[in-house]
């Protein structure tokens, strides 16, 4: 019993669906044709040409930006802003050791990088997507004594495993369903491509590509 405890543990630590130590959206209920993209890991030097593809197809999405990243790229935080997208918290360090981390450490995370946020977009913010998608009961503890909802996703592209282009797009595309949160990564040309293909694809389908507030609000 205790191995198949600690291997549900385990599970229930790197499978963000599942909602173990912590309520988690990561997919909306919806017969209407309406998908949420994100982006994680950034601002970085690949994301005015995300902007420019998203603007191109009248698509918002929410980014999920690292502290460090807004502080050193607050020229494209504002950008994203500007265009009607959304930010969204995603930790202040995304250090590999953020999951070992107390309930205190990542409770400060939290608030400096919503702090950035606010800052930056004059909005509050709502939403954290913990590092490589973990969960824990630190993290449990710390999401809510900041009252973050937590976002996950049902689409994920493996953008940062996957070298091969042609995979990752369909890799999405074969899962795209109403109410869909797709992960991507405004860190690399790579992606660029992918979403250079998937949006066009996405609006032949006539899918409304919404900003988490819009995507997770009544039909």
């Amino acid at each position: 019993m205790g191995l198949l405890w600690l291997g549900f543990t385990a599970w229930g630590a790197f499978d963000i669906r599942l909602g173990y130590f912590i309520s988690v959206i990561y997919k909306k209920k919806t017969k209407c044709k309406k998908i949420a993209i994100t982006f994680d890991d950034g601002p970085t030097e690949y994301t005015p040409e995300v902007l420019a593809l998203l603007k191109q197809y009248n698509a918002k999405a929410t980014f999920f930006c690292i502290g460090k990243q807004l502080e050193k790229h607050p020229v494209y935080a504002k950008q994203i802003i500007a265009q009607g997208h959304q930010l969204g918290n995603h930790s202040y360090s995304h250090t590999s050791k953020f999951g070992f981390f107390s309930a205190k450490q990542i409770e400060e995370e939290l608030k400096k990088t919503t702090a950035i946020i606010e800052k930056i977009s004059g909005n509050k913010n709502y939403y954290f997507r913990p590092p490589f998608g973990v969960t824990n009961p630190h993290i449990a503890q710390a999401v809510k004594k900041t009252g973050l909802k937590v976002i996950g996703w049902n689409i994920r592209s493996l953008d940062t495993v996957i070298e091969d282009e042609t995979k990752i797009l369909n890799r999405i595309v074969k899962k795209i369903k109403p109410g869909g949160i797709i992960l991507l990564h405004d860190t690399s040309e790579k992606t660029v491509r992918v979403l250079e293909q998937l949006l066009p694809i996405l609006q032949e389908q006539k899918y409304q590509l919404q900003d988490l507030d819009k995507f997770l609000a009544d039909d």
